[in-house]
């Protein structure tokens, strides 16, 4: 990475371009996987493209994430297959624990997710930022440590206002800015109107791998809640998860770091396993993720000359393993639509195209069912006889010292 990566604002050499006026102007909210990856179609598509991102710089790390099916053409026509190939996590196997840590199965990570071997990829979520920003950052116009303040549409445009004082006036503006979107909010309303809570929360940290663990997941469970480990490639850290079912989101916890690890703590208090230790990291991780497993279901993604896109319109949730993939089928599906169109007929065929493909992935998982983590003790013996019929030769469990 280049080392203008660190500044506030980065300005690419596109900026020269952006004021032409045959290119039309537009804005993208959010530079992580969705705002990158609209942004390299839209450029393609003949658009002066700038992508504002409330973060210092495009952010690295973060838990594996999938990329398959229509999103593996997608990264292949943006020409960033091979390199995500070479990053790609070869995960061997998935090892269930009981509440002693003794093994119950240990299955093909394949076998138990409907992925396919040697096509689908799972990467760092880092990783695959990292390449679509490279992929556009000479030219797209950045602007880190800023966001959007206020949008105000009219017939012309919309005028933008950013949180550093500067104001434009762009074309379209797309709100690629995840679950929480601030995008969203100024157009629709409070986050609550279209926010699907899954009945579980989930904290992820990195830690340092002492267990011998190497491209594989070891995943502890008792009804209602989950500790798992898992090792990508050997770099010395394992990504960490503790997740817990919980009747109803913990508001309080949100936007309060110290909060959420007293809430994780004191459910995971009398666990087993390797799981004191990874409290004790949890206490002092500062690369702490905590967050609600649910879905954001919306009537409608565009209003006036704004639309919404990846997480921010249709998140799928941490249990489908998607989120990713959804976010880079659907930047591409809305740029295409977008094209050469007025933006009311663009946004109708973008939603009209990608509705359907986005509700089967939604569906996969609701509310109270989801496979691998069972709520009760009857249902986890019958997600663990499913896990036996599956498994592959046991191995040894990781015991605790």
């Amino acid at each position: 990475m280049s080392p203008t990566r660190t500044s506030t604002t980065r300005t690419s050499t596109a900026r020269t371009h952006s004021t032409a006026p045959s290119r039309p102007r537009v804005l993208i909210s959010g530079a992580s996987i969705a705002g990158p990856a609209l942004a390299y179609w839209l450029n393609r598509h003949g658009y002066a493209v700038t992508v504002v991102e409330k973060a210092g710089a495009p952010r690295g790390g973060g838990y594996p994430v999938d990329i398959r099916g229509a999103a593996l053409e997608v990264v292949r026509g943006m020409g960033l297959l091979p390199q995500l190939r070479d990053v790609h996590i070869d995960l061997r196997r998935l090892t269930f624990l009981d509440g002693e840590g003794v093994e119950v199965a240990s299955v093909d990570p394949h076998r138990l997710t409907g992925g396919v071997g040697g096509q689908d990829l799972e990467v760092r979520r880092g990783d695959l930022a990292e390449a679509l920003y490279a992929a556009v950052r000479d030219d797209v116009e950045f602007l880190f440590d800023d966001r959007v303040d206020t949008l105000d549409q009219s017939d012309h445009g919309v005028d933008v206002t950013f949180h550093g004082g500067a104001g434009r006036t762009f074309d379209m503006v797309f709100g690629a800015d995840g679950v929480h979107s601030r995008t969203r909010e100024f157009l629709f309303g409070p986050e609550e109107r279209f926010h699907r809570y899954l009945g579980y929360c989930f904290a992820g940290f990195t830690l340092r791998n002492t267990f011998g663990l190497r491209d594989e997941v070891m995943m502890w469970n008792t009804p209602g809640r989950a500790a798992a480990l898992y090792a990508a490639g050997d770099d010395g850290h394992v990504h960490a998860f503790l997740n817990f079912a919980h009747p109803e989101p913990p508001f309080r916890a949100f936007r309060d770091p110290r909060a959420q690890r007293e809430l994780v703590a004191g459910v995971f208090a009398d666990a087993g396993w390797e799981v004191p230790g990874m409290l004790a990291a949890l206490h002092d991780a500062d690369d702490l993720f905590f967050d609600v497993v649910s879905q954001i279901r919306m009537p409608r993604w565009s209003r006036g000359r704004v639309a919404l896109v990846g997480d921010a319109a249709y998140a799928p949730s941490f249990l489908t393993g998607q989120g990713s993939s959804l976010a880079l089928v659907g930047a591409y599906r809305l740029a295409h639509a977008v094209a050469g169109r007025d933006h009311a007929t663009g946004f109708a065929a973008y939603e009209h195209d990608t509705r359907p493909f986005v509700t089967g992935h939604q569906d996969r998982v609701g509310e109270g069912d989801a496979m691998l983590f069972p709520t009760t003790a009857p249902a986890l013996e019958r997600r663990n006889a499913m896990l036996r019929r599956l498994g592959t030769t046991p191995h040894s469990a990781l015991h605790t010292g």
